[in-house]
C-alpha cells in the first residue's frame, strides 16, 4: 500500500458566516471527514457585541474570537468523524474571506480584545464587504490616476474600498488614536496562521490582490503623504517580507494543538484567500481555467501565462494563484446575497406556506416556479449591484434595480431575473478578460450555489460556453488541506498536488442554442441598463439621502 494512503492533512475554510474543517487524504483528496462551525457573532452590522456602541451605514465587523472557535471546535470535531487518529495529520492548511482585515499589536493581540478599545468600532476586524471606505478609495483612485501610478493598471484601473489601503486610510482619519495603537494591519489570512504558529508571516496573495503589492514593493512614502501626512509609515504595519503560496509558514504550538486536537510541531501551510485554494480544489491551476467560486457573492480568479490590463478586474498579480503564473481575480460582490434579500423581504406568506408544505426551501419553490417559464417571458431586466458593483466598475455605492415591472409582476418573475442579471454580470466580466486579450478557455463553477442546477444551466446559457464544476463541495476546505500537503512536503508544488487531490467534472451543463439566443437579446438590453447607470450619479445621490436619515 501506498504510505500516502495512511497520511491526511486538514482544510480550514473560514468564510463570511462560519468555518469549515475537512479532513482530507493525501493520495487522492478524498474526504473522510469535516464539520462546521457557526460564527456566534455571524456579520456585525448595528451594534459592537457587549458595548452597544453604533455602527455606520455600511459597515461589516467580525470577531477574531469566533475565528479562533472554529480552530477549538470543528477541526477536533472533522477529526473525529473522520475516524483518522491525529498522528496521521501531517499538516494543516487554511484560507480566509479577503479583504478582511484588522488593526493589531506587534504581538499579533487584535485592538478590540484591549478593554480600553473595545467600545471602539474601528479597533474591530473589518469584512470583506465593509464598504464605508468608499470616498477614502476614491481619494486613493484619483491621486493615483493623476500621480500615473504605475501600479494602477494592475487593478483594472481602480481599487477597492473593500481593500487594505482604503479601510487603513478610514482608521486614520476617523479614529487617529486607533490607527496609532494599531503596531500591525493585518489580513485575518496571515492573523489565523500567527495564532497556528506564533510566528507572524505575510502571504503574497493578501498582500498582492488587497495590499496593493506589486514588483516587489507597495505604493511609495511620497504618494501616501499625498493622501495624508500621518499616513506614511503605513505599510510598515504591513510586514515585508511575503511567503510563497503552498511553502511551510510554521509549525503548530502547543497552544494551537490542544485547541485543534492536532500534534505540535505539526506543518502548517502559509494563509490564502478562499476563492484561490479553490482553483487547487478543482484542479484548474493552468492558464485560462477561470474559476467562479459562487456562493454570497462571487469571486473569479484565472492564472495566465499572460499579463494584460483587464478593465475592472481586482487584480493580476504574479504568483498570486499558483507559483510561476499570473493570477487574475475580479468578482461580483453580491450574487447569493441578492436573492436571499429578495427571499426574506419580498415574498408573501403564501409561498413560504406552500413550500414549507411541501417539505422544500422558498429558494427551491421559486426557483422550481422559475424554471417553467420561458426565456424573456417575465419582461424584466435587472442589475445585479444590490452589494455594489466589484467588476468592472468597481463602485460598491452603486444599487440593484428591477426595471419592467407590472401589477401582473409575480415573485418568481423577480427571482428569475435577479439569477439571469447575476449571469449577465459574470458574462461582463468574461467578455472584458477576452477584449483584454486574456483568453478564458474554461469557466470552472465552485460554491454553495452550484446546487441549484436551474442557475448553472442560465449561467452556460447566457455565456454560451459549457460549465466545468468542482467535484467537491468543500472547495476551500479541500484547497486548503492541498495546500497543506505542499508544505508538509508530500508534493513537490501546488500544481502537482492538485492533480492528485483535486476534481472537477467537465461540460457538466452545455448551453442551449436556442436559449442562448434569447438570452443575447436580454443581455443587450442588460448592458444598456449597466452602461447608462454605471457613472452612479443617480445612485450615489440616493445612496447620500439615505445616509442622511440613517445617520
Amino acid at each position: 500500500m501506498n504510505v500516502n494512503n495512511e497520511r491526511y492533512v486538514v482544510g480550514v475554510d473560514f468564510g463570511t458566516l462560519s468555518g469549515r474543517a475537512v479532513v482530507v487524504r493525501v493520495a487522492d483528496g478524498a474526504e473522510a471527514g469535516s464539520a462546521v462551525h457557526e460564527y456566534a457573532h455571524r456579520v456585525i452590522e448595528d451594534r459592537l457585541p457587549g458595548t452597544g456602541a453604533r455602527l455606520g451605514a455600511d459597515w461589516a465587523l467580525q470577531s477574531p474570537q469566533d475565528w479562533r472557535e472554529v480552530l477549538r471546535n470543528a477541526v477536533p470535531e472533522a477529526l473525529a468523524a473522520s475516524g483518522v487518529s491525529a498522528s496521521q495529520v501531517i499538516g494543516i492548511g487554511t484560507d480566509f474571506t479577503a479583504c478582511t482585515v484588522l488593526p493589531a499589536t506587534a504581538q499579533g493581540l487584535p485592538l478590540c480584545e484591549l478593554p480600553e478599545l473595545r467600545d471602539r468600532p474601528h479597533a474591530w476586524p473589518k469584512l470583506w464587504k465593509h464598504h464605508s471606505a468608499q470616498p477614502h478609495a476614491d481619494r486613493i483612485n484619483a491621486l493615483a490616476e493623476r500621480r500615473g501610478e504605475s501600479w494602477l493598471p494592475r487593478y483594472g484601473g481602480r481599487i477597492s474600498s473593500e481593500w487594505e489601503f482604503a479601510k487603513g486610510l478610514q482608521v486614520l482619519e476617523e479614529d487617529p488614536e486607533v490607527y496609532g495603537r494599531a503596531e500591525r494591519w493585518i489580513e485575518a489570512a496571515d492573523w489565523i496562521i500567527w495564532e497556528l504558529t506564533g510566528v507572524e508571516s505575510r502571504n503574497v496573495c493578501t498582500a498582492g490582490y488587497k495590499g496593493i503589492h506589486q514588483d516587489g514593493a507597495y505604493p511609495g512614502e511620497d504618494f501616501l503623504a499625498e493622501l495624508n501626512p500621518a499616513f506614511t509609515g503605513f505599510t510598515g504595519k504591513l510586514g515585508r517580507e511575503l511567503s510563497p503560496l503552498g511553502g511551510l509558514a510554521g509549525r503548530l504550538t502547543a497552544r494551537a494543538a490542544g485547541w485543534t486536537g492536532l500534534p505540535e510541531g505539526l506543518a502548517v501551510a502559509v494563509g490564502n484567500v478562499d476563492a484561490h485554494v479553490t482553483a487547487a480544489a478543482a484542479d484548474a491551476v493552468r492558464p485560462g481555467q477561470m474559476v467562479a467560486i459562487m456562493g454570497t457573492s462571487t469571486c473569479h480568479v484565472m492564472p495566465s501565462d499572460r499579463l494584460a490590463e483587464v478593465p475592472g478586474m481586482c487584480g493580476v498579480v504574479r504568483d498570486g494563484i499558483v507559483p510561476g503564473l499570473w493570477g487574475y481575480e475580479a468578482g461580483q460582490s453580491g450574487v447569493g446575497d441578492v436573492f436571499a434579500w429578495f427571499v426574506e423581504t419580498s415574498v408573501p406568506a403564501s409561498y413560504s406556506r406552500e413550500a414549507g408544505s411541501r417539505g422544500i426551501t422558498v429558494h427551491e419553490y421559486l426557483t422550481e416556479l422559475a424554471a417553467a417559464q420561458k426565456v424573456g417571458a417575465h419582461g424584466l431586466v435587472a442589475l445585479d449591484w444590490h452589494n455594489g458593483n466589484r467588476s468592472v466598475l468597481v463602485d460598491h455605492n452603486l444599487s440593484g434595480m428591477v426595471v419592467g415591472q407590472t401589477l401582473a409582476t409575480r415573485p418568481e418573475d423577480t427571482y428569475r431575473a435577479l439569477i439571469e442579471a447575476t449571469a449577465f454580470g459574470a458574462r461582463v466580466i468574461v467578455e472584458a478578460f477576452e477584449a483584454a486579450g486574456v483568453p478564458v478557455e474554461e469557466f470552472v463553477v465552485a460554491g454553495g450555489l452550484l446546487k441549484n442546477r436551474f442557475l448553472m444551466q442560465v449561467y452556460a446559457d447566457v455565456l454560451r460556453r459549457p460549465l466545468s464544476v468542482i467535484g467537491s463541495d468543500q472547495g476551500p476546505a479541500l484547497g486548503s488541506a492541498i495546500h497543506a500537503a505542499v508544505a508538509a512536503g508530500a508534493y513537490e508544488d501546488v500544481t502537482a498536488a492538485a492533480a492528485a487531490m483535486g476534481k472537477r467534472t467537465e461540460a457538466a451543463y452545455v448551453p442551449d442554442a436556442g436559449r442562448a439566443d434569447a438570452y443575447d437579446r436580454l443581455y443587450a438590453e442588460y448592458r444598456n441598463l449597466h452602461d447608462h447607470f454605471a457613472d452612479g450619479a443617480l445612485l450615489h445621490r440616493l445612496r447620500a439621502i439615505r445616509n442622511e436619515g440613517i445617520a
